[in-house]
């Protein structure tokens, strides 16, 4: 934070250990461990762990990260990291936003999901633009309660037909601004370094550790 005012409350730091990733999502999970493992940590995901998933009922990136971190710190006795991010394109007034994982069916079908905006979009006459950008919100919480929230933000244009087979959800269809790769094209350690989930990461490390 720059500028005057009140010092903030001290951020409380992460120690060494066991740390729950509150995602049933294999990609997701993958990228955090990636992202976590130079740190000491030792994530274990809550499927692992047979925790159940939360109805994301929040209306906010944050609040839906939230949820499923205090849950899984509180059934865990861990503490637990979640993530709650989502495609927002600017066209589609911000749409699929918090319900992207939800655009890809029960099956978690994001082919039908990248489809679905590309319908979408060209159902809007003129032609509009092609903008979106991705959020990640990375809540932290202890089984006390205590929470820690980050969110990261990566822009770009979104590009049919999707291409690539990298990475997960719409990554084949983001096209991330100054690259000629999509993120499904790119090499995953090209991408940690430069998402919405590895800008809120930096947020996080930069903090807690």
């Amino acid at each position: 934070m720059s500028g005057e005012g009140p010092v903030p409350q001290a951020i409380r730091k992460l120690t060494p250990g066991r740390l729950v990733i509150a995602s049933h999502n294999p990609g997701k999970v993958r990228e955090i461990r990636a992202l976590l493992g130079p740190l000491g940590i030792e994530p274990v995901s809550a499927a692992e762990l047979d925790l159940p998933e939360p109805e994301e009922t929040g209306t906010t990136f944050v609040a839906n990260a939230e949820l499923k971190a205090m849950q899984a710190a509180d059934l865990s006795g861990l503490p637990a990291l979640a993530d709650d991010s989502g495609l927002c394109v600017e066209a589609l007034g911000g749409d699929p936003g918090i319900f992207s994982a939800r655009w890809a069916g029960p099956s978690k079908d994001f082919a039908v999901a990248m489809q679905l905006v590309e319908d979408k979009l060209a159902a809007i006459e003129p032609a509009p633009g092609r903008d979106a950008h991705f959020i990640c919100a990375l809540a932290l919480a202890w089984p006390d309660g205590h929470v820690e929230w980050f969110e990261g933000r990566v822009d770009g244009v979104l590009v049919w037909p999707p291409r690539g087979d990298h990475g997960f959800g719409y990554d084949a269809m983001f096209l991330a601004n100054g690259e000629t790769e999509t993120f499904g094209e790119m090499d995953p350690a090209k991408k940690h370094a430069m998402s919405h989930r590895a800008d809120a990461f930096g947020q996080l490390v930069k903090a807690v550790f």
